[in-house]
């Protein structure tokens, strides 16, 4: 079983406290740390937006929240315990003018009890937010602020909110998000590799083949259609998912599980990281958008057809990376992420190197692969290879050694925000971005876009629900001799 530690006192600030993040993860975050007992009684959870609402209004809002993005009904009962711990005020923290009275008034007197800033907002308003908390005096004692991703559209906006947000909050208390570093999967990564005897003397050039990286999405761009037509699959998901992703299988072993320890690692992948030149972009990376197809037997409408007009914005991106240093020279990584692809899966796939010598001749299996199920079903499959029972002849089968959550471990484990929030409020700075790790990614990721529109990558396509992309990706990883692995 699980142990849920309780944390200590704190108080929360959700700005953004009616929107979106706040109505799907963030509140329902909350309440199942505290149906956990993680949180403790005197806790105070306060929601902040320009609507205008009063505390009861805002109760049954999270209540409404926390029941949509239930499996179970709420109970009752305990949500009028739960709900004592929520107020709300109506405010625009952007504005000069803005009281902030009324804020403080719900605020604890104890300047050494944490005060979490969580910016559920657009990024474009991160400093004003925080300019305001400074000119407040709510950044001072143990004061933090959460920064959501994207931290900017590009290096240069990146830095900009970077220095912004760095003149008011000192770096050790701004926790720069991404929820993905919150799975239990993506979190056993460290431990896989640093804590198995059997996997770090093989993680390097001289046993691993390559490795693929996939974060696969079986939804369009819905309601986030004006946002995901200036970002994109690059910006979107491959600057902070899948770029985090490959840190963390790639980084060298750190000193030791503190958080500068661990990012300083981190930081180093992205530095040595291969800048890709336009000549490579045409061989080593594809761009894609989806049209019309079938999802679930539905059909459902192209890209170009949601958005309601032309786009040379991409929903689908695959990369042929590769890391400058002594670990995985000549080791490809191969990302690659989209949306209303044939399924929702985020996997990374380890795959060895043949064995040197053939000896039982076309009976042989694959090599050995470890597959890493980050979502839906989190959990880790080492592939073997096993001799097939019964009489005729020696064949070969390649079976995995499966690790499965969900069959293991029977309590149910938070998920990425709960555990995310409640490192917060510990300080444990370890699963959150450094200021350096941002932009060394967006460094990265500006130089492929401009490698794109030098080399004029073309836009290619893909049906929807019916294909995981364009047949250009896996024509990428053939003329290497190498597929995609399909999740079973």
């Amino acid at each position: 079983m699980a142990e849920f530690i309780p944390v200590g006192s704190f108080d929360i600030i959700i700005f953004g406290g009616t929107g979106d993040l706040s109505r799907r993860k963030l509140l329902p975050a909350l309440y199942h740390r505290w149906a956990d007992g993680q949180i403790p009684e005197d806790a105070k959870i306060i929601g902040v937006s320009r609507s205008e609402m009063d505390d009861t209004a805002f109760r049954k809002f999270a209540f409404d929240a926390c029941c949509e993005a239930a499996s179970e009904s709420v109970n009752k009962t305990d949500w009028k315990k739960f709900e004592q711990h929520l107020h709300y005020v109506t405010m625009d923290a952007t504005s000069p003018e803005a009281d902030w009275g009324d804020l403080k008034h719900h605020l604890s007197d104890n300047s050494e009890r944490p005060l979490v800033h969580y910016l559920a907002v657009t990024p474009k308003i991160y400093v004003a937010i925080c300019e305001s908390l400074g000119k407040a005096g709510l950044n001072q004692g143990n004061a933090r602020v959460v920064l959501e991703k994207p931290i900017g559209t590009d290096l240069a906006s990146a830095h900009e909110i970077n220095e912004g947000v760095g003149a008011v909050f000192p770096e050790e208390c701004i926790y720069r998000i991404d929820h993905y570093l919150g799975k239990e999967t993506v979190q056993n990564l460290m431990v896989l590799r640093f804590a198995n005897s059997l996997f770090e003397p093989l993680w390097n050039r001289t046993a691993i083949d390559h490795i693929q990286i996939t974060v696969s999405e079986h939804y369009g761009v819905g309601d986030r259609a004006g946002y995901y037509d200036g970002s994109g699959a690059l910006r979107d998901m491959v600057q902070n998912h899948l770029l985090q992703l490959l840190c963390l299988i790639a980084m060298e072993p750190p000193n030791s599980i503190d958080g500068d320890a661990i990012r300083t690692e981190k930081i180093k992948v992205l530095e040595a990281l291969n800048p890709i030149t336009p000549g490579e972009a045409r061989e080593d990376t594809v761009r894609a958008q989806y049209v019309a197809g079938a999802v679930q037997g539905e059909s459902v409408p192209g890209y170009l057809e949601e958005l309601g007009h032309e786009s040379a914005t991409e929903t689908f991106v695959a990369i042929k990376a590769s890391i400058d240093n002594w670990r995985w020279a000549r080791v490809p990584f191969y990302l690659r992420t989209g949306k209303r692809m044939k399924g929702r899966h985020s996997e990374i796939v380890v795959q060895f190197r043949e064995t040197p010598h053939s000896m039982f001749g076309e009976t042989e299996a694959q090599s050995n692969r470890l597959v890493i199920n980050v979502q839906p079903d989190e959990g880790v499959q080492l592939y073997l290879q096993i001799k097939e029972p019964g009489p005729g002849g020696l064949r070969i089968k390649s079976l995995p050694l499966n690790l499965s959550y969900a069959a293991n471990f029977s309590v149910r484990y938070p998920d990425a925000y709960e555990r995310l929030l409640m490192d917060v409020v510990r300080g444990n700075l370890s699963l959150f971005m450094r200021r350096e790790e941002v932009e060394a990614a967006w460094k990265w990721v500006d130089g492929l876009l401009a490698a794109w529109e030098q080399a004029e990558l073309p836009m290619e396509t893909y049906q929807a629900g019916l294909e995981d992309g364009p047949v250009e990706a896996r024509l990428m990883l053939r003329r290497d001799g190498r597929d995609w692995w399909e999740a079973s």
